[in-house]
């Protein structure tokens, strides 16, 4: 492994050629005026990666990086002009990634505005040529686990839509573009509603895109709730007991008809549901109905309680545990390449055994996990397992 030109050993992970072969890993990272890095450039192997250093030294950061190697606004959601570092200067990120395909660049950064509004966009390179950002969920899968998401079964449900479409999304490369056909159907019908209420042939047609998209956008998040829960089931009788197992479902109006419904009919019911309810939704200024308002419920089921009022940690373990599920079914589905999986300051709420419980579990996937904490002993477990880097205010000291 070397870190900034400098070589550091890594014979825990150079001794399984085999099992690289079949990994998603990140093995080269450049970094350009993102954030507090002014410019990080950052050579790893296949196995763990552990960050270290105090808090303001650039661990999130380095995450938020890996994070936007996916299509979205990354783990933090930060609006992109927001990435770039001190004076201006456009923001890069850069990475050599070992996919189910073989190596491959691929590479993201900030847009030069395209107009007088100021406004700019992302850009996405792939082997060097352009692309949507759409098209990097075709070589890299990824999950993380921040601070943030401790609230996830406390907060609003948009936040656990959002955490069940990344789910879907490493099942299915063209999910998120459904989800954003649906998403711009039902603005144009909102603008609609309010602009030109009269105007039905128009209304129809964006009802029926909205009709097309959602019923498969909710027939892929109930699919995959159903899929997980089983792959929670196997695993807890399997005796993967160190996180609780959790109890899945999503509820939604669409979710609700698809149980019992084809989908064909599904969808001439909700477009009919669209159009009676007009007058409703334009008072209201929005869409009340369809699958931006479905929930993934979520319960604690040694305890039998929602996951909501369960403890902090009892919560972020059950979190874990559907993530390292979720990691080993991508895993099975995807020929022995599990995703990639960014824990920020993982070992938080967690005691000693369920630390040691995380490590074995990441080992035994064989996924590549960079996580980060201040206290370098919170990883002692894997010392002889993964590769360690110390960052301290935008750059590397160093690793061992």
């Amino acid at each position: 492994m070397r870190v900034a030109g400098v070589a550091i050993p890594s014979a825990a992970f150079e001794l399984r050629p085999m099992l690289q072969h079949h990994r998603l890993w990140v093995e080269r990272l450049e970094l350009t005026n993102f954030r507090n890095y002014a410019k990080l450039t950052l050579e790893v192997g296949a196995g763990p990666v552990v960050l270290t250093g105090p808090n303001g030294a650039g661990k999130t950061n380095l995450l938020e990086a890996l994070s936007l190697l996916t299509s979205g606004q990354g783990l933090r959601r930060a609006p992109y002009n927001e990435l770039a570092g001190s004076g201006g200067e456009p923001w890069t990120v850069w990475s050599r990634v070992h996919a189910r395909s073989g190596p491959i660049g691929l590479g993201t950064g900030l847009a030069a505005p395209a107009n007088d509004t100021g406004r700019s966009g992302r850009l996405v390179r792939i082997d060097g040529e352009p692309h949507s950002t759409m098209a990097l969920d075709q070589h890299v899968h990824m999950l993380w686990v921040t601070p943030a998401s401790d609230g996830l079964f406390t907060g609003p449900a948009s936040e656990r839509r959002r955490f069940l479409d990344r789910l879907v999304a490493s099942f299915d490369p063209g999910y998120r573009a459904r989800v954003g056909h649906f998403e711009r159907a039902m603005q144009q019908r909102n603008r609609l509603l309010a602009d030109a209420p009269g105007d039905g042939g128009r209304l129809a047609a964006f009802e029926r895109t909205m009709a097309e998209t959602g019923v498969a956008i909710a027939a892929a998040r109930a699919a995959l709730a159903a899929e997980l829960a089983n792959a929670v089931a196997k695993r807890r009788d399997a005796g993967h007991t160190a996180f609780p197992w959790a109890e899945l479902a999503v509820a939604g109006a669409l979710e609700t008809a698809l149980a019992t419904r084809a989908a064909v009919d599904a969808e001439d019911d909700y477009v009919r549901l669209l159009a009676a309810e007009r007058d409703r939704d334009r008072a209201a200024g929005r869409t009340r109905e369809g699958p931006h308002r479905s929930d993934l419920m979520v319960g604690h089921g040694v305890k039998d309680m929602p996951a909501k009022i369960c403890s902090t940690g009892e919560q972020k373990a059950l979190l874990i545990g559907l993530v390292l599920a979720h990691a080993d079914l991508v895993r099975q589905h995807h020929g022995g390449a599990a995703p990639l999986l960014l824990l920020d300051e993982i070992t938080a709420h967690l005691d000693a055994e369920r630390r040691l419980a995380l490590f074995e579990e990441i080992l035994g996937l064989g996924c590549q996990a960079w996580m980060t904490g201040t206290d370098r002993t919170a990883f002692q477990g894997l010392y002889q397992q993964a590769q360690f880097l110390a960052l301290e205010e935008g750059r590397l000291r160093g690793g061992s």
